[in-house]
């Protein structure tokens, strides 16, 4: 296999969306943006462990229990899977992270705090509700 080299930050003030860059049977990698302040996610969990690393902006992650941190470039979040977070763009442009996942894009699991449910499982109409697009 070829090495690939990239710049994180070239591609996502490029393409400004979510893409996998890297999928293989133990770990995928993918560019993440969330590019309106405001812009968030469901509380959700993984079934792989995962690490975001900030990029650039600002990302609040939230907890179950209430409780937040802040994220700013050059940041680290190492979750264990199963751990419920949610992401949320608190800055006053776009936010950009890097994730890792161990195991292959394909298997990840998307389970929903409220549901309790994968949302990759769901019809599209759910899962965009539950999404918020």
């Amino acid at each position: 296999m070829a090495i690939r080299i990239l710049h994180a930050l070239d591609r996502l003030h490029e393409t400004k969306k979510r893409e996998v860059i890297h999928n293989t049977s133990r770990i995928h990698t993918w560019l993440h943006c969330y590019p309106k302040p405001g812009d968030k996610d469901d509380m959700h969990c993984h079934n792989g462990d995962q690490t975001f690393f900030c990029l650039e902006g600002e990302c609040t992650m939230h907890f179950p229990d209430g409780s937040k941190t802040v994220m700013t470039p050059g940041m680290i979040a190492l979750i264990h899977g199963g751990d419920f977070y949610q992401l949320e763009n608190t800055g006053n442009g776009p936010m950009y992270l890097i994730g890792h996942r161990s195991g292959r894009s394909e298997d990840n699991k998307h389970i929903n705090y409220d549901t309790r449910k994968d949302i990759n499982k769901l019809p599209p109409e759910q899962r965009d509700r539950i999404r918020g697009t």
